[in-house]
């Protein structure tokens, strides 16, 4: 079957079987910062922006996302470049291999809510498998974040 999307901003045409994954398109497609993990859609390694919204392509066919908007880390590298320092330097960052999810569901977070409480935080990113960190990192990491925006906005006033 043929499908149209965009991918990180790029018209697409191409042919599916009907039973492909998201997961395994957008892969196919060069965009590697989608990981498989899970392949129960428990982990979040996965995490695309499909319309804006964070979905689990491990459990998305291709074919759903057809006329529709596809987002990977590859296409918001800049807006990503904001505030993953900050987890970084929390220690957030051991192994990586989850980073790409977090980052997926914070952008989404971000948008959503510019300002989100920590509980706020927790609750977005609470589908994000972290097997190193212990998850108070990433929540630091986008606080300390937060913050330093605010103070940059105040200083722009």
């Amino acid at each position: 079957m043929e499908i149209q999307l965009t991918l990180n901003g790029r018209p697409l045409h191409a042919q599916i079987e009907p039973d492909t994954l998201l997961i395994d398109f957008v892969r196919e497609h060069g965009c590697l910062s989608v990981k498989r993990g899970c392949e129960t859609s428990n982990c979040g390694l996965c995490t695309v922006l499909l319309d804006d919204r964070p979905v689990l392509s491990c459990s998305v066919l291709a074919a759903r996302a057809a006329g529709h908007r596809v987002q990977t880390l590859e296409g918001l590298q800049q807006e990503a470049e904001d505030f993953v320092g900050f987890i970084a330097d929390q220690g957030a960052e051991q192994c990586g291999f989850c980073n790409p999810g977090f980052v997926m569901n914070t952008i989404a977070l971000l948008r959503e809510n510019p300002d989100p409480t920590d509980d706020e935080i927790r609750a977005y990113l609470a589908g994000n498998l972290c097997r190193c960190s212990g998850y108070e990192g990433q929540l630091r990491g986008i606080r300390a974040y937060l913050t330093a925006r605010g103070a940059a906005r105040r200083q722009e006033d």
